[in-house]
């Protein structure tokens, strides 16, 4: 990797914080209103697509002016479809989490903190089940497998430019 790729990279990694606060937010809010962790993660990826076409378009992968201009609704359009692929993995995964291994029973720790600062998360519950912790801890050990996956497809597909002389070589 070049060191534009490197601080390009990091900057992607900026933005997939502020993907993934947003993502997590959502996604918490539908779980303590009661919807199942699928739906709750289908808001939470639209919504955080968004946001990440948003940020994506204006700070890391920005517009190249000697290149072909990209058409907004294109890019935001494969920016949906390259997110895809990390959003049925991360449904499998927290799937797998959940139902399969019920990963919260292994993080009981994380259960305490949580009922710690429930008081500053009011919709949180005081006492929680390991079905419902792993709901909370699942989409975060997703974020070390779909994190990297999105980077390469957004790099190199959705944010990619054309040089203006490829057309012309047709």
């Amino acid at each position: 990797m070049n060191k534009g790729n490197i601080i390009q990279f990091i900057k992607f990694g900026l933005v997939g914080v502020s993907n993934t606060l947003v993502n997590y937010v959502v996604y918490v809010i539908f779980i303590a209103l009661g919807a199942h962790y699928v739906i709750a993660n289908t808001m939470g990826f639209l919504i955080s697509v968004l946001n990440a076409y948003f940020w994506g378009s204006r700070f890391v992968f920005k517009e190249d002016e000697t290149r072909e201009k990209r058409v907004w609704w294109q890019v935001l359009l494969k920016t949906y479809a390259s997110y895809a692929l990390g959003f049925v993995i991360n449904t499998i995964l927290l799937a797998l989490w959940i139902d399969v291994l019920n990963i919260g029973q292994y993080f009981g720790f994380v259960g305490g903190i949580i009922a710690y600062f429930s008081g500053i998360f009011t919709f949180l519950p005081k006492e929680m089940t390991h079905t419902e912790l792993s709901e909370i801890v699942g989409p975060v050990l997703n974020m070390f497998v779909t994190v990297p996956i999105n980077f390469v497809i957004n790099k190199f597909w959705a944010y990619r430019q054309k040089n203006k002389t490829d057309d012309a070589k047709v």
